[in-house]
């Protein structure tokens, strides 16, 4: 299998930030997030984590969040769960405006709308039941009934056997978590997750504690659940391997959306698979976007640039570098231009005669 891309200069963001009412396209979206801002403050000092944040996820859509520590994608996740409040802004989750919920519908949100799975595992499971056991805890806690999801869908409930073996985890339901190695306790947490059978699927750097190779078999039983259940999941990490097993990739900088990866795979006509990778800057509805920091190093973009409207896209340059501009306020300034040429004196003219009349008598001897 082959990968190629494109550069972030392709085109624009798609679906991030183009409406700005949160009910436009919510019907089409299991996540909308419109100019989310986070600001967090701390003996007097203020630290803006999430500055107008824009996303939109579709119904049954599997994504990865993607970014630098303190680039907000754990704020964000924080509030897409229901654990936090956005400063201003507007999120709405299945259909759900997490603003306006109350604590009672909060807690109603966190048991029947969502599912979650942290990177410590001391956080997903409790040390003394067995596999099986959490997950059946879960359950109960969510209660007896069935989703809404489920429901509508017209979907059995699975039971918790058949969670733990769509996890491939079924040999370990009668194993506490101190007998399961960390991939087992990670795929066991997501069994948990979806033990409310949740219409979304939060994952906090699931990978984070795995080593490579486990991190992948995790990845790929969060696809196969994806796919066999259609549960809309969102997967936060700074782990760079994650995109290769989503088919969108978003990443944060600064508290706001600023490139996207969408992949899809192509036949080539031999028979074989290639998976096509095509990088797209996010452009906000009011114009704003983020030039890769490759680009903005290769170039020596900073403090303004030079646009041009094109045909068919936007080019742009370089401003002025500080030492052109000082060369060219110079180059106008009066005091700086060459002084004009003077009339000779009298005297002055009279002497270079003579010089003249010398010189032409010593030619002449």
């Amino acid at each position: 299998m082959t990968t190629s891309a494109t550069g972030a200069g392709a085109g624009a963001g798609v679906g991030a930030g183009t409406d700005s009412a949160l009910g436009s396209r919510e019907g089409d979206n299991a996540i909308v997030c419109s100019d989310l801002v986070r600001i967090y403050a701390s003996d007097g000092v203020e630290v803006q984590a999430l500055q107008g944040l824009n996303l939109r996820v579709d119904h049954g859509e599997m994504v990865a969040i993607v970014g630098a520590s303190g680039s907000g994608k754990s704020t964000l996740l924080g509030i897409l769960s229901g654990l936090d409040r956005q400063t201003a802004g507007a999120a709405s989750v299945a259909g759900r405006n997490l603003l306006a919920l109350s604590r009672r519908q909060r807690v109603d949100y966190r048991r029947h709308t969502v599912g979650f799975v942290w990177q410590q595992t001391g956080r997903n499971l409790l040390p003394y039941l067995t596999a099986a056991e959490n997950v059946a805890m879960a359950r109960s806690v969510a209660g007896a009934t069935r989703s809404t999801r489920s429901r509508a869908a017209g979907v059995e409930r699975l039971s918790v056997d058949a969670l733990l073996e769509l996890l491939e985890v079924g040999h370990c339901r009668d194993r506490q978590p101190a007998r399961l190695s960390g991939g087992e306790q990670q795929r066991v947490a997501i069994a948990v997750a979806l033990a409310n059978e949740p219409a979304v699927l939060l994952a906090d750097e699931p990978t984070g504690e795995l080593d490579e190779r486990t991190s992948a078999d995790v990845l790929e039983a969060m696809r196969g659940v994806n796919a066999e259940l259609g549960v809309t999941t969102l997967i936060v990490t700074h782990d760079p391997t994650v995109s290769e097993h989503v088919r969108r990739t978003v990443q944060i900088r600064d508290g706001r959306t600023s490139t996207e990866v969408l992949r899809r795979t192509e036949q080539h006509e031999s028979g074989a698979e290639r998976t096509i990778a095509e990088e797209f800057a996010v452009i906000d509805r009011v114009g704003r976007l983020q030039l890769p920091q490759e680009y903005l190093t290769s170039l020596q973009l900073r403090d303004r640039v030079r646009l041009a409207l094109e045909p068919d896209h936007v080019g742009v340059w370089p401003g002025l570098a500080a030492s052109e501009q000082a060369e060219s306020e110079q180059a106008k300034s009066p005091e700086q231009a060459e002084p004009p040429e003077q009339a000779e004196s009298p005297e002055q003219a009279e002497s270079g005669e003579q010089a003249e009349s010398g010189a032409g008598e010593q030619r002449h001897e």
